[in-house]
């Protein structure tokens, strides 16, 4: 089983690492530093392509799974969705990504292939 980085700096990587790249990143909504788990809004000019969740699979080790509400670019559909989850789990930390980059980057940081 892989180790997990406490999510705040998970987060802080994900941040600085869009950053680097001319891209850009907010915090949406501020979850657990140590144990929370991250949605991450992958996007592109502004334009949501999706919404991304840290899974453990059977082997013990982390990927990307696909999660949200069909119509991402909806308006306050995104919204919507990450409090109705952040009801159930305060401790989760949602993160926009934006830039042509962001998968690759969420990929590199979360250290998927």
């Amino acid at each position: 089983m892989s180790g997990r980085l406490a999510a705040g700096l998970f987060v802080s990587a994900l941040i600085r690492r869009m950053e680097a790249t001319g891209g850009s990143a907010a915090v949406l909504a501020r979850g657990d530093a140590t144990a929370g788990a991250v949605l991450i809004v992958i996007a592109d000019r502004g334009f949501i392509q999706a919404v991304l969740e840290r899974t453990l699979d059977p082997k013990g080790h982390y990927h990307w799974t696909t999660t949200g509400p069909d119509d991402l670019n909806a308006p306050g559909v995104l919204f919507e969705y990450y409090e109705k989850r952040r009801r159930f789990d305060p401790d989760l930390w949602v993160v926009e990504l934006d830039g042509a980059e962001a998968r690759r980057i969420a990929d590199e940081v979360a250290g998927d292939d």
